[in-house]
């Protein structure tokens, strides 16, 4: 073999095993769907962002929320672990850890009873990650938030998809949440909003608010759903906190 055709021979299977590689990575968002007991459609969304996960079913119609689960979690060898931060099918579960089997297969993640279509790898929204709230202005002064702490605000967005979840590790109390997709344009970030388990009414409303990456960290100003001035930053997620 020429040492060219070598060269093109290597780079082509460089080029194979990158995409590959690519293809078997749980980051960014993937989706799908089942019916529940009554023959309802359920929508499925998972988020996979820097070791955490969130799951959220909603009603695909409606946009009813129907339940979320989530925290970190670890891929190898075909098993898939995860320990539980918050769910609210089962409280108790908080603070436990499960493994279940896994595969990727023409192009889909096959995990126990679903088979996920990805909706995008993590691009191209410019606030990929999980974010915990760090600090939020209160009249005028910027009250810093303990991200250590048991209650959490936790925002876990891919490309395309996000969503929020408030809860507490210590109490496995779940407060609320909301998701749905999100673009990044020019300074603005906006939300449409998918679910939101307070108030079925706000599904299909969308939400735009200034954004900014200042010393790492998430800066969001705008108004809140009911209008009110909101101020936040938000600092990327370790595994330490």
């Amino acid at each position: 073999m020429s040492l060219m055709k070598t060269r093109g021979f290597i780079v082509s299977l460089l080029f194979l095993c990158c995409s590959g590689m690519q293809s078997q990575s749980f980051e960014g968002a993937w989706q799908t769907e089942l019916q529940n007991d009554v023959g309802t459609d359920i929508h499925y969304v998972a988020i996979f962002s820097d070791g955490f996960v969130s799951e959220a079913s909603y009603e695909k119609e409606s946009g009813k929320f129907s339940g979320t689960w989530g925290g970190s979690f670890e891929a190898k060898d075909g098993s898939l672990t995860y320990t539980f931060e918050f769910a609210t099918f089962d409280s108790e579960l908080v603070g436990s850890t499960e493994a279940v089997e896994y595969k990727f297969f023409d192009g889909k993640l096959h995990i126990e009873d679903k088979v996920w279509t990805r909706i995008d790898d993590g691009s191209p929204g410019d606030l990929a990650g999980a974010w915990l709230i760090s600090g939020r202005m209160r009249g005028d002064e910027m009250q810093h938030v303990d991200a250590s702490r048991p209650r959490k605000t936790m925002k876990i967005l891919s490309g395309t998809q996000f969503q929020w979840i408030a809860y507490n590790t210590e109490t496995k109390e779940f407060m609320g949440t909301g998701g749905g997709t999100y673009t990044t344009e020019n300074g603005k970030y906006t939300e449409h909003i998918g679910f939101f388990s307070r108030d079925d009414s706000r599904v299909g409303a969308s939400l735009e608010f200034d954004y900014k990456i200042k010393d790492g960290d998430w800066h969001h100003s705008g108004l809140s759903s009911k209008g009110t001035p909101i101020y936040e930053i938000w600092g990327k997620r370790t595994s330490s906190k």
